[in-house]
């Protein structure tokens, strides 16, 4: 039955899948079965972090065996596990920021597994610093190349639109990422388009993280535990997009009291609720489950009629809504499982498009098991979403864009001391619908189901100051018959305590293409399709030579260095250059004026496929400067980067190629109680590239044959263009500013009101020209807000 819901009743495909797990099965059997060594004159101390108010897990700080040099990270499970533990009675420490100090006491035997449950009490004494860093630590012992790992105490130092933090403000400052507009802009990472970054929430995949208005995202910043945001040179355990990942890990609810968080301002409203479905005990012993449900919505298109008619007479044409909940049941060795669902709308009207609409739903389920008796941590998830677009413009056929399907994965995680194997499976099956004309009126359509499996094995381990992380992956593209084997290496060498060097690359594919052209200057519409039989079957190089296109996938190799160097105890240099080359790239043809029939057999691919192929390169530089202490938070980014295409015949930038990027994040907290707060945010980009106008003239289409009088019929107006991109638009600079106050109302309760302005000098920054108007369209203006929330 399995089978059959894997492969969507497909007899083709469900034999495919039975070929590769009896080749994937054997090997990790092998692995598995490795998995059991165990030795004679140590044993493991492993087991949870959790904050003794909430039970929630305390991620991310160091669990250390005083007197010795061992000791772990917890992970976004607050998980720690210490191998290698010599037998005899032990005391491990745990030091966390704002928490009193623990010390427990361990007597382990030789070849014992010791489960240790740790709790953390708020501190009562503000400490201005810990002696170990959990940063510090992971610094030199994990690779971690190009990936920024994000909590909501970072997402809430960035000035707040609206009166609520939120991820996708915060995305806009990171290196190398670059948001094309305030209003239906998309994220690009590192010359990647949007289709290939993959989205994960829960191990769910999530497909469209972002509002047409870019400054907000779907996920709810209370809901957050931590987010991992891979900008290239991934491991094996990620696959099927070509770019980056976003991984988020959502959190638990409150294991012993309701709790909860309303917040309004002139942007929205939202209300979010958490407690426990039976209630953790105080000591800690026996399992819980609790639940958290957030709900936020929009009416930016009806408020910003009374507080911001500046902006637009229609007022500004967006509006959405998010919802989120989750259930979980905890065992008392801190097995648990999830179940979660979620519902994402939006809905645009904007100027020429008389109705854009979109929506996205799903749910699943993930785990964390424990076992008894090994080393090992094993996690799974199993999940269903949906998302569909449909956009109507005036005068014109409505587009539509569907995918819906599932995923689902089982991973080993096996800890050696710090050493660390890591394996798995995943397969994903979709569907996809598209319907689309293009210029000339030709239609675009798909109707395709697609099915991928996915191994993957990691290893790694440390030398010394050298830590070495390969990888390898193995995916498979049912529906298309391709196979593509991915390895990945990543390695980093601590030349000191303050100064490390590290290195990234591997090979990457994905099936999925988007929905519109990376040509497009507005791409409010965003939709999905799987990879197409309808391509050319050869392709021109940039050095002239002619080859056969023997797959539909699209491929990327990445290559990335960087340094990491800390000048002081709070100031941070983090440096890295990085080159991505995009071997094989899938665009829509906009240049089909032909069908693709018997008809058409003399004509030329790039005039009757549905999309052609491309290759490509992003290559640059990122700099990150951060400076923290107790009341200063400074972040600095500057970012230099080289986008091309080449599509067979020509070479051309595409619209987000941005040679400067600038981003200056400062938050500063004081009063005699730190109850005030101050944010700034500064952005510089230099301008995108644009196709200029060269000139119009009358287009009669002679609708009346040869019957036609051209002499007093009225035609359509022409548009001559230029060469395809080939001008810069202006440069662009905005500041934003949010000043907050908190009010302590009692232990547990707290009233926080935010002012912010957006664009706070009213910078004129474009965001397109209309041609046929032949008039600017600025981005967003100056945008104050006033928002207020109360947590319970």
């Amino acid at each position: 039955m399995l089978l059959e819901i894997v492969t969507f009743g497909n007899p083709n495909q469900k034999n495919m899948l039975i070929h590769f797990l009896r080749k994937v099965v054997p090997l990790l059997s092998i692995l598995i079965l490795a998995t059991s060594v165990s030795f004679a004159q140590t044993g493991n101390i492993r087991g949870f972090v959790y904050e003794k108010e909430t039970g929630e897990p305390v991620i991310f700080t160091n669990v250390i065996v005083k007197g010795t040099t061992l000791g772990a990270s917890t992970d976004v499970n607050g998980y720690y596990q210490i191998t290698k533990v010599p037998a005899g009675d032990h005391i491990i420490e745990v030091t966390y920021l704002g928490y009193e100090t623990v010390n427990v006491k361990v007597s382990l035997k030789a070849g014992e597994i010791a489960n240790k449950r740790i709790t953390l009490e708020k501190s009562t004494v503000s400490l201005k610093a810990f002696s170990i860093s959990a940063d510090k630590q992971e610094a030199k012992t994990e690779v971690r190349n190009s990936v920024v790992a994000i909590t909501p105490k970072d997402i809430k130092q960035v000035p707040t639109v609206g009166g609520e933090a939120d991820l996708a403000q915060y995305l806009q400052v990171l290196p190398g990422v670059i948001f094309t507009g305030d209003q239906g802009g998309q994220l690009y990472i590192r010359g990647g388009s949007p289709v290939q970054n993959k989205v994960l929430m829960d191990g769910m995949i999530i497909y469209n993280p972002f509002h047409s208005i870019g400054l907000f995202s779907v996920f709810d910043t209370d809901i957050i535990r931590n987010a991992d945001i891979y900008t290239g040179g991934f491991g094996a355990e990620y696959g099927g997009r070509i770019s980056s990942i976003m991984d988020i890990k959502t959190r638990d609810g409150n294991k012993k009291r309701i709790s909860g968080k309303v917040a309004a301002s002139t942007f929205g409203t939202k209300t979010l609720i958490e407690g426990p479905i039976f209630k953790q005990k105080e000591d800690f012993t026996g399992g819980s489950s609790s639940f958290i449900v957030s709900a936020k919505n929009s009416y930016l298109a009806q408020s910003s009629r009374l507080f911001y008619t500046y902006a637009d007479t229609a007022g500004l044409p967006f509006n959405f809504s998010d919802y989120y909940g989750k259930v979980s049941f905890s065992a008392e060795n801190g097995s648990k499982i999830n179940l979660f669902g979620f519902s994402f709308n939006d809905k645009v009207k904007y100027q020429a498009i008389s109705d854009l609409n979109w929506k996205s739903f799903g749910g699943g389920s993930n785990f964390v098991l424990v076992p008894t008796g090994t080393p090992m941590l094993v996690e799974g998830n199993f999940a269903y979403s949906s998302y569909d677009i449909t956009m109507e413009e005036k005068d014109l056929s409505p587009r539509r864009s569907k995918i819906d399907g599932f995923n689902l994965g089982l991973n080993f995680t096996y800890y050696q001391g710090e050493n660390e194997l890591k394996y798995g499976l995943e397969v994903l099956g979709f569907q996809t619908e598209f319907e689309f004309f293009n210029s000339l009126n030709r239609k675009i359509e798909q109707n395709q189901n697609t099915t991928e499996f996915g191994a993957f094995v990691k290893y790694k381990f440390v030398i010394g100051n050298l830590v070495v992380d390969p990888s390898f992956r193995a995916q498979y593209y049912a529906s298309m018959d391709n196979f593509s084997p991915e390895p990945r290496l990543g390695a980093k060498y601590n030349i000191g305590d303050r100064f490390r060097i590290k290195a990234s690359g591997g090979l990457y594919s994905q099936n999925l293409i988007s929905a519109v052209s990376d040509r497009d200057v507005v791409n409010l519409f965003y939709g999905f399709l799987s990879g197409s039989d309808n391509i050319p079957g050869k392709f021109t190089d940039k050095d002239g030579t002619t080859r056969e296109v023997t797959h539909k996938l699209q491929k990327a190799n990445h290559l990335i260095l960087g340094t990491e160097i800390d000048l002081t105890k709070n100031i941070t240099l983090n440096v890295e250059v990085y080159n991505k080359n995009f071997t094989q790239l899938t665009n829509i043809n906009r240049n089909k004026i032909f069908n693709d029939d018997n008809t058409s057999t003399t004509k030329p691919d790039e005039l009757k496929k549905d999309f052609i192929i491309e290759t490509g390169t992003a290559k640059g530089i990122d700099f990150l400067l951060k400076y923290d202490i107790k009341k200063l938070y400074v972040w600095v980014v500057y970012s230099m980067s080289y986008v091309d295409r080449w599509d067979g015949k020509k070479l051309y930038y595409p619209v987000f190629d941005r040679r400067h990027n600038v981003n200056f994040v400062a938050s500063y907290t004081f009063g005699k109680d730190l109850n005030w707060e101050f944010d700034a945010r500064w952005n510089y980009g230099t301008g995108f590239p644009f196709t200029p106008t060269q000139g119009f003239y009358e287009n009669n289409t002679f609708s009346g044959g040869t019957n036609t009088d051209y002499t007093s019929t009225n035609g359509e107006l022409g548009i001559i263009y230029g060469d395809l991109n080939s001008q810069r638009l202006p440069t662009y600079h905005r500041l934003d500013l949010t000043l907050k106050r908190k009010f302590e109302i009692s232990q547990r309760s707290t009233l926080e009101t935010v002012f912010s302005v957006t664009n706070a000098y009213n910078r004129e920054n474009i965001f397109y020209f209309d041609r046929v108007r032949y008039e600017r369209v600025n981005q967003l203006p100056i945008l104050p807000s006033l928002g207020m929330s109360l947590t319970f």
